[in-house]
């Protein structure tokens, strides 16, 4: 994506009034478009590959295809498009198996008109995971309930060798959900060189973006979970 242009938008819904309401939400704006409109998860595998859009609304629970399904064979193609999950609940596991499957972030079905463009645009950028605080919430819940009935005997990944400790603590606290601004403060250090330690992290673990840099954390057991009785 280039700054010239609009940042392109797919919606996926069975639900026709939801996409125009969202159309309608996006379309307001200079620098969002709309590209396509798919109404099942197959559909929008195919939109995806013919569109190349930046961004992609995907609803769960659908036809044909179902939402996670769609995100995991989007993802797997090395499509550019990054994913945002729908979803009517919070604390979701088809949000949380949305994030596994590749998405971006998730938002709320009643989402405020502002925080919907605003989510387009952060997660068109790869800079930033989307309600970091929720999607904590969300990974603790069902990584906390993963742990609970299969204790970490598994290896720890390799891969997390790789880090230096610096970029340990960068993970760590990218799993906390704080920003580059936030992190920066944090360790003394300029948000460009937090950056470029975000970048890397990603390159070594082989990860697209922020939010499956957390739900690693969590997964591998870098990060464990909070109040383990809740």
């Amino acid at each position: 994506m280039t700054e010239n242009r609009p940042i392109t938008v797919l919606l996926v819904d069975d639900q026709p009034l939801l996409r125009m309401g969202f159309r309608l939400i996006l379309e307001g704006e200079d620098d969002l478009h709309i590209v396509g409109e798919a109404s099942d998860g197959a559909e929008a595998v195919r939109q995806v590959r013919e569109l190349n859009p930046d961004v992609v609304l995907m609803d769960v629970r659908m036809p044909v295809l179902d939402g996670i399904e769609a995100t995991r064979a989007i993802t797997a193609s090395g499509a550019g498009a990054r994913i945002i999950i729908l979803t009517t609940f919070d604390v979701d596991e088809y949000a949380f198996a949305g994030l596994q499957a590749g998405a971006s972030a998730f938002l709320l079905k009643d989402v405020a008109p502002s925080e919907l463009i605003s989510a387009v645009r952060v997660v068109a950028s790869g800079d930033a995971v989307v309600a970091p605080r929720i999607t904590q919430r969300l990974l603790e819940t069902y990584v906390r309930g993963a742990n609970r009935q299969a204790p970490s005997t598994a290896p720890q990944d390799p891969l997390i060798g790789d880090l230096t400790p610096r970029e340990k603590e960068m993970l760590e606290a990218m799993a906390e959900g704080l920003s580059n601004a936030e992190i920066a403060h944090r360790y003394f250090l300029s948000e460009a060189t937090v950056k470029t330690h975000v970048r890397r992290i990603l390159t070594k673990l082989h990860l697209r973006d922020r939010v499956q840099a957390v739900v690693y954390a969590y997964e591998t057991g870098l990060v464990v979970p909070s109040n383990p009785d809740y």
